[in-house]
């Protein structure tokens, strides 16, 4: 087993909370105001992973983007509290860390104030510090400027750090930022699409099993609200 880091960085969706059900609602508002054709629930949580616009330029064609993003966080705004779900074994696993003194924060290409406020409303903001989002900075994942300006709000160095997340969005920053990076497929990819599109350092089928297997810390698995 590995010794426990001095600091971690999480991933937001798909790593510590599943939201996408809120998400692709979003995005099938604004796709349906704007008349264009309805998407899968499969297409959008494939396509996520950069920010709105990034998404939503892989979904519609370029000159609706803007709108499109607007009627995006119209909705977002209206329906955010609804079916967030903590993921199996994160708020063990964050109370863990705290409880050893491992600095904790969070890196997502979600706007900073909409991670800030989902994480207050689970909890979780009183565990992550900072919390780090578009929008915050001029860069975005996976820019290494946005992991440099991240540990220097952590107060940790890359060496002494690892990035936990769950797309290959979450590797590069990873690779780009000079972090390890463990990766459990509780998002939109699965394990073996993580193995063909990564080289991380260990991937795993959640929170749980990534615990266990690298610091073997035992969590329990519920899934809480």
């Amino acid at each position: 087993m590995n010794p426990l880091p001095a600091a971690v960085l999480f991933d937001l969706d798909g790593t510590l909370i599943d939201h996408f059900q809120v998400i692709y609602r979003c995005y099938c508002y604004a796709l349906e105001k704007l008349g264009l054709p309805r998407v899968s629930f499969e297409q959008v949580k494939a396509a996520v992973g950069g920010s709105v616009s990034v998404t939503m330029g892989k979904l519609i064609p370029a000159e609706y983007v803007d709108e499109a993003v607007r009627l995006f966080r119209e909705r977002y705004d209206e329906i955010w509290k609804e079916d967030i779900i903590v993921l199996p074994g994160v708020r063990a696993l964050v109370e863990h860390f705290h409880d050893k003194g491992v600095l904790q924060g969070m890196l997502t290409n979600k706007e900073g104030n909409n991670a800030r406020r989902l994480a207050a409303e689970v909890g979780l903001d009183a565990y992550l510090d900072p919390i780090i989002g578009t929008l915050d900075t001029e860069y975005r994942k996976p820019q290494p400027e946005l992991v440099q300006y991240t540990l220097e709000q952590l107060g940790a160095t890359a060496d002494e750090t690892v990035f936990i997340g769950d797309s290959p969005y979450d590797f590069q920053t990873a690779r780009n930022g000079g972090l390890k990076c463990y990766l459990a497929a509780t998002g939109s990819h699965t394990v073996e699409q993580l193995q063909a599109e990564t080289e991380a350092d260990g991937i795993f089928t959640d929170m749980v099993e990534l615990a266990r297997e690298v610091w073997g810390i035992e969590l329990p698995a519920e899934v809480s609200a």
